[in-house]
């Protein structure tokens, strides 16, 4: 009797790869040790991926004739034999374009194959004011001129990524308080207005992310975090975005919606926020309410408030130390949960680490159980000024190209 085979809580068995299949891993397997080695030679990645040197050279004499690698001069190792040619990732052709809409600004930038930030245009625009559609046709203006200049150093973005704050899945930013955004199909608005725009290149897809989760991934690899792969990332600007890095990957939550700690309630019985629940994180510690707090007009800016703080100002160090109050109490539950090597504060907090960390490190150190926690570990780290969420974006679209470079060659 013919036996039906059981798949019930089995996974699908893969089809054998072919040698296509196998080669197409391959070049990404080299690609992508080259691209984290900066530069390396052919000897160095076939001992790095364990492939004969025959089948490395054959994979990068590909990926130099695909213009994804360039040979870059001779390198010595002291040892007889032969010199061994440099190899890098190539810095013209394929990049990523990472667009950040932020309530104040939008931040456009090129990212190329070696992860360099090299175009970059950043604009102030009071998007509060406009609508999505007219918001996202500014930011894909801001973008056409971008590209432009990317192609002038013979860049050519094979992929966009926008950056958003907010609840964003699938394309669709579901809820963004600060941005006024309901339900907003903002990829498709997006490649439209871009499409409008930017007419001499086929059309570029277009996909979306949380800008905090991209502002993590920045972190993660342009950042100084050395060692540290998981981590909790907090930007700070109008409002408070979060996100959650786990041994070097991002955690999503089962809707891709985790990582929101600035609507994580700080006072059942404190202000109103925009989300419509009261005494929220970023009611202490978003820059409008840290403005608010120190009296200053809603335009002031960071660094307004910032000098005041430095200069000993009563009413500007009260509201700093409060905000990194706040943000300790909140951190302090999270870093019970999650148990990270580091908590890592970017936006506008960096520019007032020098009254916000003490507040923050004195929380965390009263709260956290583990009794791990004290200001000398240096758990408490401001970001990078190499890593934000355009850059962060952008990267994730190299990632991509790294994956499967013949994807994206003609």
């Amino acid at each position: 009797m013919k036996k039906t085979p059981r798949t019930g809580g089995a996974h699908p068995v893969e089809p054998k790869a072919d040698k296509a299949s196998v080669r197409r891993h391959n070049l990404s397997l080299v690609l992508r040790t080259v691209h984290e080695a900066g530069e390396t030679t052919r000897a160095s990645v076939a001992a790095r991926v364990g492939l004969t040197r025959a089948a490395v050279s054959s994979l990068v004499e590909q990926l130099l004739e695909h213009g994804l690698l360039v040979e870059s001069g001779k390198t010595f190792s002291g040892q007889a034999g032969r010199p061994g040619t440099v190899l890098k990732a190539a810095d013209t052709g394929p990049a990523g374009l990472g667009v950040e809409i932020n309530v104040a600004y939008v931040s456009v930038c090129v990212v190329d194959l070696a992860g360099a930030d090299r175009v970059r245009v950043t604009e102030p625009l009071d998007n509060r004011t406009a609508g999505a559609a007219e918001v996202l046709e500014r930011a894909a203006r801001v973008a056409a001129g971008v590209l432009a200049s990317a192609a002038e150093h013979d860049l050519h973005p094979v992929g966009v990524r926008l950056a958003l704050p907010g609840l964003v899945s699938a394309g669709t930013v579901h809820q963004a308080p600060n941005l006024g955004w309901n339900r907003v199909e903002a990829d498709g608005l997006f490649a439209a207005a871009l499409g409008g725009l930017w007419a001499e290149r086929p059309e570029l897809p277009v996909a979306s992310d949380n800008e905090a989760n991209v502002a993590a991934l920045a972190e993660l690899w342009f950042g100084g975090l050395g060692e540290v792969r998981s981590f909790l990332h907090l930007t700070g600007e109008i409002g408070v975005g979060g996100a959650i890095v786990v041994n070097g990957e991002l955690l999503r939550g089962a809707h891709g919606f985790a990582g929101e700690i600035g609507h994580l309630p700080v006072d059942e019985n404190g202000p109103l926020c925009r989300c419509g629940s009261h005494g929220c994180l970023e009611q202490y510690a978003g820059q409008s309410a840290l403005l608010r707090a120190a009296g200053l007009e809603p335009g002031a800016g960071v660094e307004e408030l910032a000098r005041r703080a430095d200069a000993g100002e009563v009413r500007a160090v009260a509201a700093v130390e409060e905000a990194g109050r706040r943000l300790g109490l909140a951190l302090s539950g999270a870093v019970n949960l999650l148990d990270p090597e580091a908590v890592v504060l970017g936006g506008i907090y960096p520019r007032l680490m020098s009254r916000l960390s003490p507040a923050v490190d004195a929380e965390l150190a009263r709260r956290v159980v583990s009794g791990l926690w004290t200001p000398a570990a240096g758990r408490l780290r401001p970001a990078s000024t190499s890593a934000d969420a355009a850059r962060g974006a952008a990267a994730v679209v190299i990632r991509e190209v790294l994956a499967d470079p013949l994807t994206y060659t003609p």
